[in-house]
């Protein structure tokens, strides 16, 4: 999963972590309900779920699975979840509009993970031919922020589009049954039209972004629950050894955890880099995003990423 490229970049949370969440900790969790996504991109809390590292580092995990960032942010908002994962918008959103949310780590990106397809005899050839077509996205998703930054970098105003808001497995259906003339998606539900005969478009890189899947939880959350949190990171770290070392072995998990095939697995995995970090490439890209949020008018401020998270938790 091309880990080597990442690691001049890798910054251990673990570590930061030590250091800065130092103190008591006050009414620790007797469990800990963590919001994923079945999806590629969430390979490593699967991978440590799976592989027990969660328990070997004495954590009792409740595992709530997703199929999109902003059901995830629903299951933290509502207090069902005490950590969520989810992409680089929606995790944007939750913390601009609801401070008493934090981001800890990023633990995948990946530039060219978001795609846009259309079908095989489909007259789209270019982001113009768009206009008037009917696109189906996840609204608030990562997706969905790269979508309108790659619009606005061709100069087309999305509001010709008629943006359909489809969870991503309905996409694939809805692509081949004509409810829609193209949709853009994280993968795997790229690699799975494919597999259906599906063209790609293009995809959202290009943009200097990382797209980064993060994890957030309350400030509340991290400050009572200091050691347990500890321990959760080093079990992300576990997984993410695990699958820098059996990427065959990892392939299967994840075809076998989301029904994939083996080879729509091993595509969607490829264009991902499995690495938990927290780091300036990660801030630049989350700046980036917040700053086109801001200007679209989806957030009424761009939150300071560059402020210490873990410092600003134990003041």
């Amino acid at each position: 999963m091309q880990q080597e490229q990442l690691k001049k970049w890798l910054i251990v949370p673990a570590v930061i972590l030590t250091v800065l969440l130092c103190g008591t900790t006050v009414q620790a969790a007797d469990e800990i309900r963590f919001a994923y996504q079945d999806r590629i991109g969430s390979v490593l809390p699967i991978v440590a779920i799976k592989k027990g590292f969660f328990a070997e580092q004495g954590l009792t995990i409740k595992p709530l699975r997703f199929n999109s960032g902003p059901a995830c942010a629903e299951a933290l908002y509502a207090g069902s979840a005490d950590i969520g994962g989810m992409g680089d918008t929606a995790a944007i959103l939750m913390v601009a509009r609801h401070p008493q949310f934090v981001i800890f780590a990023s633990h995948a990106t990946g530039e060219h993970r978001h795609r846009l397809m259309v079908r095989p005899d489909s007259t789209i050839h270019t982001l113009g031919d768009l206009t008037g077509k009917r696109v189906a996205v996840k609204k608030g998703t990562s997706t969905h922020g790269g979508l309108l930054a790659v619009l606005n970098e061709a100069q087309v105003d999305p509001a010709g589009l008629e943006l359909v808001d489809l969870d991503p497995p309905t996409m694939v259906t809805a692509l081949q049954a004509g409810s829609v003339d193209a949709f853009a998606a994280s993968e795997p539900t790229p690699s799975v039209a494919e597999e259906k005969g599906a063209k790609q478009l293009l995809t959202l890189g290009g943009q200097g972004n990382f797209y980064p899947v993060l994890l957030l939880t309350r400030r509340e959350f991290l400050q009572q629950n200091k050691e347990q949190m500890l321990r959760f990171v080093r079990a992300l770290h576990q997984a993410q050894d695990y699958v820098a070392a059996h990427g065959e072995e990892t392939v299967a998990m994840m075809a076998s955890e989301t029904g994939l095939s083996h080879s729509a697995a091993r595509s969607a995995l490829h264009r991902h880099y499995y690495s938990l970090r927290f780091d300036a490439a990660i801030l630049a890209s989350l700046q980036q995003t917040a700053r086109f949020l801001h200007k679209q008018k989806m957030i009424e401020t761009v939150p300071d990423f560059a402020l210490p998270t873990y410092e600003i938790l134990v003041q």
